[in-house]
């Protein structure tokens, strides 16, 4: 059975592969600052996330499209964190 330190780490990695490289770097960036924090439903949860495809994700943390309700909170959590990575900071 895998702990849910294993999984952390496990979720680390896929956040640093995927298929676009803008999602390599929210996703990665994300995973580093947040899953720490993150119990087993909530890394359950993130894993989901990780099963849609890039180009969906990207366009729900950068506001093109809204996130489905099962991921909108997290959705949000990842965006508040990309900001210069999907949009321009704020000047």
């Amino acid at each position: 059975m895998e702990t849910v330190e294993i999984a952390r780490k496990r979720l680390v990695m896929r956040s640093m592969r995927r298929g676009i490289k803008e999602m390599d770097l929210i996703l990665s960036d994300f995973a580093r600052r947040r899953l720490d924090d993150y119990d087993a439903a909530a890394l359950a949860t993130y894993e989901a996330l990780l099963e849609e495809s890039d180009l969906d994700i990207y366009h729900w943390v950068s506001g093109q499209s809204a996130a489905p309700d099962r991921f909108a909170p997290l959705v949000a959590d990842i965006a508040a964190g990309a900001t210069g990575l999907t949009r321009p900071h704020a000047t």
